[in-house]
């Protein structure tokens, strides 16, 4: 086993950690918790994303009630011997799991008014899925007849940005957020010290870090929270590197996902441990061009080689046209297959959830042909426990127990 370099107590909250490990904004002041060599393999272990708010049970109050202010908590910073910015940091994921005894993972429907979704117009309410991790596979009492591989992999990594990048974040954000100050849910989410944890920081200093750390829910230039599905073991990824040491975070680990992971909380959350390895190129960013993070997939992932793929086009809801949307086709191919699973005894969440965990694939089909985008959604047929593709007896199957966990 690589060395371990960031232990957390499962029996402790995120705050109150024996070692100053967590990390819940981007800021560059952040400390280097420890440091490796380029060409050092390492073990880092982290909480899910929520620190521990979400429980093993059958109700959904938990994530009704969850506090989003202070999440993601993520493990860092590791230095890296030698690294300055303008290098690229080079991060192979050697391997990623669960923690021994903790074998299961949880997918949550934010309410609309606490985080939402990429459908939240459509599933405003809380509901929980717990799943339970069999080696590579993971199943469900609360989404019956559902069994699939998954392709585990870390939802958030990068490096610590600098001030410059920070600055620019923070601009552009709240610029968005201006055009539109009280949608629900937001635009986008402006620094908020409540809850902010950085390491060691402590004071005066974090005090004014916390200020203007940004919160740590889109990607950005640095990685961040890509949530790439295929960013699993022997993935390669490129990190621009902005501050000296690098500043290594990451965290929000999945079990498995579909491209998009619509319901926000939407891949199979779950805590545990990486292994990394890492090496330096040295003024990469400019050898290269390289302005954002970039990735090699690895060679593991669940082989399906059948799919039943739905077409989504640039139309509303009411039918009138829009102009090469590719968000709005991907919302058409995600109602189209949740209307589809319907017919065969699922509720609207539980496909929601579906398509949210499942190794389902999302793909650009076309720009080029106006006024509509297509976009297509491919579902492995034999996640299924029985014949999903359409015939002329129609859908005989109807699917019955289990139910995603509901807030009282």
């Amino acid at each position: 086993m690589p060395r371990k370099v960031i232990s957390i107590d499962r029996t402790k909250t995120p705050a109150n950690q024996p070692d100053p490990v967590i990390v819940n904004r981007w800021h560059p002041d952040t400390p280097l918790f420890t440091t490796v060599k380029p060409g050092d393999d390492f073990r880092v272990e982290c909480f899910d994303w929520t620190g521990g708010q979400i429980k093993n049970d059958d109700s959904a109050n938990d994530i009704r009630d969850c506090n989003l202010i202070p999440c993601h908590h993520l493990s860092g910073a590791v230095g890296i011997d030698g690294a300055e910015p303008g290098d690229i940091l080079v991060v192979d994921i050697l391997d990623i799991g669960p923690f021994q005894g903790q074998e299961w993972g949880y997918t949550g429907i934010f309410p609309t008014t606490n985080g939402g979704g990429f459908l939240t117009d459509v599933f405003p309410e809380p509901r929980k899925t717990i799943w339970d991790f069999h080696g590579i596979y993971a199943t469900s009492r609360h989404v019956p007849n559902v069994r699939f591989a998954g392709i585990t992999h870390p939802g958030i990594i990068g490096c610590i940005p600098s001030r410059e990048l920070l600055m620019k974040w923070n601009a552009r954000e709240r610029a968005l957020i201006d055009t539109n100050p009280t949608r629900v849910p937001a635009l986008a989410l402006p620094p908020n010290p409540d809850g902010v944890i950085l390491g060691s920081l402590k004071g005066t200093q974090l005090q004014q870090a916390a200020a203007e750390g940004a919160r740590t829910i889109p990607p950005r230039e640095h990685g961040g929270n890509c949530d790439i599905k295929n960013l699993s073991r022997g993935s390669r990824v490129y990190l621009p590197v902005y501050v000296k040491g690098g500043g290594l975070v990451t965290g929000d680990f999945h079990f498995s996902q579909g491209d998009g992971e619509i319901t926000f909380c939407g891949a199979i959350e779950m805590g545990g441990w990486i292994d990394l390895h890492v090496d330096l190129i040295k003024d990469g960013c400019n050898k290269y061009g390289i302005t954002q993070a970039m990735f090699q997939p690895g060679p593991v992932e669940p082989r399906y080689s059948e799919f039943l793929v739905f077409e989504g086009i640039s139309l509303n809801d009411d039918g009138s046209q829009s102009y090469i949307d590719v968000t709005l086709a991907y919302r058409r191919a995600c109602l189209n297959a949740i209307n589809y699973l319907q017919k065969f005894g699922y509720s609207g969440e539980q496909v929601y959830t579906i398509l949210s965990t499942a190794p389902v694939e999302g793909r650009v089909s076309g720009v080029v042909d106006i006024p509509n985008a297509c976009v297509s959604l491919y579902i492995p047929t034999a996640i299924f426990d029985f014949d999903i593709k359409p015939n002329a007896a129609g859908p005989t199957k109807k699917v019955s127990g289990g139910d995603l966990a509901r807030a009282s």
